[in-house]
This record gives C-alpha cells, sequence and structure tokens, in this order.
C-alpha cells in the first residue's frame, strides 16, 4: 500500500470583481491531480513556475484547503480531518520550505526553533530529554549542538536549511515535502544539502515529494518523476526515462534546457512560442496546445488523458508512443 495517495485533488483559488466582491471566475491552481508515493521513495515533481508545484505540496500538507479530492496517507484520507485531528497525523508529514530565510522566525533561537515540534507532540518528558534531543538533531544535519543558543542571523543560507531540515526531522516523519529546497542556495551548497538529504533518507527510511525546476537536481534525487503543466500532470516515468526518452512535446523542452557539459552534444534546443496561458481561463482541448510544436486539430478540442504508453510511463499526449 502507497505511504501517500493523491486522488483527484484541485485546489481552486476564487478571483472577485466588482463593488460586491463577487465571484467571477477561478484560478485553476491544480486540477485534478493524482499521484502515490511509496515508502522511502522520492518522487520528483518538476514544471516551470506556476505550474501548480507548490500549490500541490502544501494541499498535501493541508496548508492549502484542497477545493476537491482526497489525500490518503497510511490508509486514511486526511483531507476532511480538523485541524484538531489533523495535528495528531501531522507527526507522519512534514515540509521543508523553499526560503531558507524567511522560513525561520528570526525572534526564536535554533533550539526553540526545532524545540517547538518537540514541545507541541509532547516528545520529550524532561528539558534534559528536550535538549538531548536537540543536540541529536542538530549534529544529524552536520551542525554543532552549541548552534541552539544562536539566531537565524547568524548562519548561512545552507545552515538555515539545515536547521529547517532538522525541524522537519523533529517528530520523525514518514514523508517530507520538500519544496524547491535548494533553488536559492549556491550551487556548491545545493550538493551538500542533496547529499544529505539522501543519507537521511537511506539511514531513516524517509520518503520524499521533491518539487523542483531543475531536472538536473530531480534525476539525481529521484526514482520517478512526474512533470506539471498548467496544474496537470502531463507525464510520470522513472527519472533514468524521463531524462533520456520523454514522450511529452513540454517535457522534451524542459529536457532540452538543461545545460551540458559535453560541447560536442548535438542536443537540439527547443524553443516554445509565447508565454504559459493563465489558469483563470486555460484553452480548451490540450492546456498545451498553443504552445505545441506537433499539435494537431484534435488536440484543440479533445482532452489526452493520462494514459500508459510503455509499462510505468505515462503521458497525457494523443501522440505519445
Amino acid at each position: 500500500m502507497p505511504l501517500l495517495e493523491v486522488r483527484n485533488l484541485k485546489v481552486h483559488f476564487p478571483v472577485k470583481h466588482g463593488l460586491f466582491s463577487r465571484v467571477r471566475e477561478h484560478v485553476k491552481a491544480v486540477d485534478d491531480v493524482s499521484l502515490a508515493i511509496e515508502p522511502g521513495e522520492t518522487l520528483g515533481l518538476v514544471g516551470e513556475s506556476g505550474c501548480g508545484k507548490t500549490t500541490l505540496g502544501r494541499a498535501i500538507i493541508r496548508l492549502l484547503e484542497p477545493t476537491a479530492g482526497s489525500v490518503w496517507l497510511d490508509g486514511e484520507d486526511i483531507a476532511g480531518l480538523s485541524s484538531g485531528e489533523l495535528r495528531a497525523r501531522r507527526r507522519k508529514l512534514q515540509m521543508i520550505f523553499q526560503d531558507p530565510y524567511g522560513s525561520l522566525n528570526p525572534r526564536m533561537t535554533v533550539g526553540q526553533i526545532i524545540g517547538e515540534a518537540i514541545d507541541i507532540h509532547k516528545l520529550a518528558d524532561s528539558p534534559a530529554a528536550r535538549q538531548k534531543r536537540i543536540d541529536e538533531l542538530l549534529r544529524g544535519v552536520g551542525l554543532d549542538p552549541s548552534h541552539s543558543q544562536r539566531y537565524p542571523h547568524e548562519f548561512s543560507g545552507g545552515q538555515r536549511q539545515r536547521i529547517g531540515i532538522a525541524r522537519a526531522l523533529a517528530v520523525e516523519p514518514k514523508l517530507i515535502v520538500c519544496d524547491e529546497p535548494v533553488s536559492a542556495l549556491d550551487v556548491s551548497v545545493q550538493a551538500q544539502i542533496i547529499n544529505l538529504l539522501r543519507d537521511l533518507q537511506a539511514a531513516k527510511g524517509l520518503a520524499y515529494l521533491f518539487i523542483a525546476h531543475d531536472l538536473a537536481v530531480v534525476e539525481h534525487i529521484s526514482r520517478r518523476v512526474m512533470v506539471m503543466y498548467l496544474g496537470r500532470v502531463v507525464e510520470l516515468a522513472d527519472s533514468r526515462t524521463i531524462c533520456r526518452e520523454p514522450a511529452h512535446p513540454y517535457t522534451q523542452a524542459l529536457i532540452s534546457a538543461v545545460p551540458v557539459v559535453d560541447p560536442d552534444s548535438k542536443r537540439k534546443r527547443i524553443v516554445l512560442p509565447g508565454d504559459v496561458p493563465s489558469p483563470i481561463n486555460p484553452p480548451g482541448g490540450c492546456p498545451f496546445h498553443p504552445r505545441c510544436p506537433v499539435a494537431e486539430a484534435r488536440c484543440k478540442t479533445e482532452v489526452p488523458a493520462l494514459r500508459e504508453i510503455k509499462p510505468g510511463h505515462w503521458a497525457a499526449c494523443h501522440l505519445a508512443k
């Protein structure tokens, strides 16, 4: 049984107009997305800015309320739980945020930041046990326990992200949603954080939903990769297949934009025309057809289903084989 299963999840934001602020339309940030993550697995989630990646991650962890659909964690639907009921389940499901500067309270010490979750879930029976747990978590992410008395502004971006990881680990979760955890860091620090996440996964059996826009990073850490466009899933396969044999034209364009070290590489860059359509009024048929270099007449009227074109390889494209 999957650790996490998302079924037909939708997140629509109302857009209000006029003197009386009436709802006239909706932003379809996430539109009928389904996914599953096995225990100990990393599922990569990629797509350009505005495609709904972060909204999906926040809806899964219930920082945003889903408009429709269900989120099953360990066989239980958590999408409809009250805030009180959800608090107990939050031990299994944590999040690492994109901004290591904005995600930590500047008025709290590192020890207070990490210890807050320990206090909420009553995971230590004495102050000494609490401090011991904080020290273990700091060592586990490569920081000195003496740092627990410092404040976030005293640390670099990479160190702050390690503190965020320690905070997520404090309640011993089974799944962590990683929302672009390295995009705000220098390249050398990115590699350190990625390797830390892999080591923690191996040691603790963690599962990750790893959200990013950098396919090279996603290929390195993920077993499977899901590609989103305009709130919908357009392709899903193992990371090697996605990067070597992409079937959807949008994925092919993303892969072509990844820098190649080999100067003699013959990879052809696919430049997509126009901009991403508005999620308020998405195009009919395939949402990608206005920018697709191989679109046919039926792509303008028929919505392609996400179908299995090869074992374990799914694509939402009429022409994918």
